[in-house]
């Protein structure tokens, strides 16, 4: 599903080299609240430290450690899919850097996935 999402195809049109696929960072940053203020995981953790308060006390360090692995994995997922993004255009770039950046990306877009879920378990939400 990460190659389908991270990919767009050009109907009738070539791109920069000729053919009609490329790979594409928008959605990662999108998915990670770091395209828009209206991306729904925009600044969540600041949200998640809001709700501190219904935080189990045997499970706070849990809790805190959960968080700070989002952030820093997120904050990583943007920064290695904006990256990406010039991939081609840096001298020796090709195809294949943005395509390593992309992928880079995906292990921290994991690993931000099972923080939340970590989060979502400590405070008993409903997935």
């Amino acid at each position: 599903n990460w190659v389908d999402k991270t990919t767009v195809c050009k109907i009738g049109q070539e791109t920069t080299f000729g053919d009609k696929c490329e790979r594409t960072p928008v959605v990662v940053m999108e998915y990670l609240g770091f395209k828009s203020t209206s991306d729904p995981l925009f600044k969540a953790d600041t949200a998640m430290l809001r709700l501190k308060d219904l935080v189990p006390s045997d499970r706070e360090v849990d809790f805190y450690d959960a968080v700070d692995a989002f952030a820093q994995n997120a904050e990583e997922a943007s920064s290695m899919a904006f990256v990406s993004s010039w991939g081609e255009a840096n001298p020796g770039g090709g195809k294949d850097r943005v395509a390593l950046f992309i992928e880079r990306a995906k292990n921290n877009v994991i690993a931000s996935r099972d923080a939340l879920k970590t989060i979502i378990d400590i405070l008993d939400l409903k997935a």
